[in-house]
């Protein structure tokens, strides 16, 4: 059996605190827990843990209260509230019906890993959250063999339109892709001198090109 990996990233993801609160503290946040199940009040607790010498503030200009729950020498962990109605980009993916194994904040975009069976459904889920959110980009997709063999795919590059060719490569040569990243979107948008939403659009019509081209070869 196989399987595929995927790493989705949402350059805009609503009114998300902990992707807030990356942006703001210039931190990228790794350790994200939320509650499975909404309180008597129609809320969702979660939380997350940052850098100890992080400069957070507390006050809600997240969009929600921040509680400080616990630190040590390395780490500090808060706690906030949302309201479980409001559009949870986690929540959006795994209504799908797959889990998503590990999410993380950075420069105010949410990254969510996740594994599917199948590579149709990787495109329908980013296809979902497109309808929902804007800048939603395939960062990383892989896939897991029960043997060591080779599954070439031939993609004719030529798909791309000169634009977006050269759009991939300057990020790809910035280290957007990297983890952790070398460039994030505004970098690499300054560095085409062209705007943050435009550097997005691109590169998500180029995305959607080579994974149908990568989906045509599959069947």
């Amino acid at each position: 059996m196989t399987g595929f990996r995927a790493t989705v990233v949402v350059n805009e993801p609503a009114d998300c605190p902990v992707a807030t609160v990356s942006a703001e503290a210039n931190e990228q946040i790794d350790s994200i827990a939320r509650s499975s199940q909404a309180t008597a009040d129609g809320t969702v607790v979660e939380e997350f843990g940052v850098a100890a010498d992080a400069s957070i503030d507390e006050s809600g200009d997240a969009g929600v209260e921040l509680t400080p729950v616990q630190s040590n020498e390395r780490e500090a962990i808060y706690r906030f509230e949302r309201d479980a109605a409001a559009d949870c980009v986690c929540e959006v993916v795994e209504r799908t019906g797959t889990p998503v194994s590990s999410v993380r904040a950075q420069d105010g975009s949410l990254l969510l890993s996740f594994r599917t069976l199948e590579l149709a459904e990787i495109a329908d889920i980013v296809d979902h959250l497109r309808e929902l959110f804007d800048g939603v980009l395939v960062e990383e997709l892989t896939q897991d063999h029960e043997e060591v063999s080779a599954d070439p795919v031939v993609v004719d590059r030529e798909i791309l339109t000169d634009r977006q060719q050269e759009i991939v490569e300057t990020a790809h040569e910035m280290g957007y892709f990297d983890y952790p990243k070398g460039a994030n979107a505004t970098d690499v948008a300054e560095e085409l001198g062209v705007a943050r939403s435009t550097f997005t659009e691109h590169l998500a019509a180029a995305q959607t090109k080579l994974m149908d081209a990568i989906l045509e070869e599959e069947t």
